[in-house]
């Protein structure tokens, strides 16, 4: 299982916190990416997406190359599965909770 310490942790959930981030993620789910393909649909400035990529590099959610002038992204997994588990640790509260819940509806 893969576990996170607090602050890769903390930088994760940074990273995740913001919409542009996470759609960026999205996109590089289906595939590398230059920094210029992740900028376009949302009609901002390469300094700017170069900010936002930093951030989710900081997190390690992704990982840059260089090839000349050509910066590509590409979805770094783990951290997400640090996540998952992080996350799982609540599971059996809720369910517990939903189950509370579907019996006092019964009664």
């Amino acid at each position: 299982m893969v576990e996170l310490n607090n602050a890769r942790l903390d930088r994760v959930f940074h990273a995740l916190a913001d919409t542009t981030r996470r759609d960026m993620l999205k996109r590089l789910a289906s595939g590398e990416r230059t920094v210029g393909e992740l900028a376009e649909p949302f009609h901002m400035s390469l300094a700017a997406a170069s900010k936002h990529i930093r951030t989710l590099e900081d997190a390690g959610l992704i990982r840059r190359t260089v090839e000349g002038r050509t910066h590509r992204c590409r979805l770094e997994p783990k951290p997400l599965a640090g996540i998952g588990s992080w996350l799982r640790r609540y599971e059996s509260f809720w369910s517990q909770r939903l189950d509370a819940l579907e019996r006092a509806l019964k009664e």
